[in-house]
């Protein structure tokens, strides 16, 4: 368990190194803010005596010069407080990009960032990373996938201007590579990437689009489609949901159609819970989980791990819905009733008892601010 520093601890990719250090239990990283990068003497003190610095921090999108400067002095603003550490850190660790030196303004200036930190004498990890997806992403900024996730949630078609082979890799895999976290879990630090040109992505997360408009699964069968999905439903989350789900009664009783999958694993439980008991109080970093209320009334209750902000589903079992959890979401469900609740859940992938993917947190915290959905 290293201890670590951050620059861009408040971007896409430091929030998922974020996420899975909390995960993992680790002590949470000390963050340089940018702020914190214009005075060195500041940079020194958070620097000095830790294992390994993560540099986040950098320019994406912009005026070419301010891209090209931005990159650069923030480089430099970080090497000066390395230089003054009384106690100098065991490492930096440099989110680069496969652009570096490619001639553009972005690529050179990721290049000459590495020249500067490894000009500090400190050792140095320049990790040259392919385009990154996974949830949150910031659409129009971070990546394609992104944008197109952003695009399909709105109800519209991805626009492919230029088709081009992409190298994509998940984000956790991206964070658990830098952070020093070993293979284990959900996560690769080998960074297995997901090679697609640019119009085969779109159609790709366009089908799992058209699918899912009814709470249908889409086809899952391997690591970079569940990964996807989850991107796809980070962007959907919470307008989307509750999804009705059809329930057809004759004099026999009722029939509700709570899980439709088109391929590739999964598993399909029941529970009862009885008044006023909760279950829950975790988050998944990749499984895929599913709530539907078949008897009973409750409350489903999701905060996104690092918000304080508390969204809360009121559900019943005379209206079935399917509410699906995304991933890095706490959540939790509570019997809101008198009698016994009666819920069923489906998982993407069978369980494991080594690697469960259920990482325990509460929702409810304090300064929690709540939002009903629904009501």
């Amino acid at each position: 368990m290293l201890r670590l520093a951050v620059t861009g601890a408040g971007g896409f990719l430091g929030w998922h190194v974020r996420v899975l250090l909390h995960a993992l239990g680790w002590p949470a990283p000390t963050v340089i803010s940018r702020t914190d990068l214009v005075d060195p003497a500041t940079v020194a003190a958070k620097v000095a005596g830790v294992d390994r610095v993560l540099h986040l921090a950098g320019v994406n999108r912009g005026e070419p010069a301010d891209v090209a400067a931005g990159n650069v002095q923030l480089a430099a603003q970080l090497a000066e407080g390395l230089r003054r550490a009384a106690v100098p850190p065991g490492s930096v660790v440099f989110a680069n990009s496969v652009q570096a030196g490619n001639g553009t303004p972005y690529g050179d200036s990721k290049a000459t960032a590495a020249g500067i930190l490894a000009d500090t004498g400190l050792p140095l990890d320049d990790l040259l990373l392919p385009n990154l997806y996974g949830e949150h992403g910031r659409p129009y900024y971070n990546s394609a996938v992104a944008t197109f996730c952003r695009v399909l949630a709105e109800g519209g078609r991805p626009e492919v201007h230029a088709d081009r082979e992409l190298e994509l890799v998940h984000v956790t895999d991206a964070a658990a590579r830098l952070a020093g976290v070993p293979a284990g879990g959900s996560w690769d630090p080998d960074l297995p990437p997901l090679r697609t040109g640019v119009r085969g992505l779109a159609d790709r997360l366009e089908a799992m689009a058209t699918t899912y408009r009814t709470g249908e699964v889409p086809s899952l069968s391997d690591r970079h489609d569940v990964r996807l999905f989850n991107t796809y439903r980070s962007h959907c989350f919470p307008t989307h949901y509750p999804i009705p789900l059809p329930r057809r009664a004759d004099a026999r009783g009722a029939l509700v159609e709570t899980v439709k999958v088109h391929g590739g694993a999964g598993q399909t439980f029941c529970s009862t819970t009885r008044p006023g008991v909760t279950r829950g109080e975790h988050f998944h970093l990749a499984k895929v989980e599913r709530f539907v209320v078949l008897r009973g009334s409750a409350e489903i209750s999701l905060r996104r791990v690092g918000d304080t902000e508390v969204l809360r589903f009121p559900v019943s079992g005379d209206e079935p819905v399917l509410i699906d959890m995304p991933t890095m979401w706490v959540h939790k469900l509570v019997n809101t009733g008198p009698d016994e609740l009666l819920t069923q859940f489906w998982t993407n992938e069978l369980f494991d008892p080594d690697r469960p993917d259920t990482w325990p947190e509460p929702v409810e915290e304090a300064h929690t601010a709540p939002v009903v959905v629904g009501a």
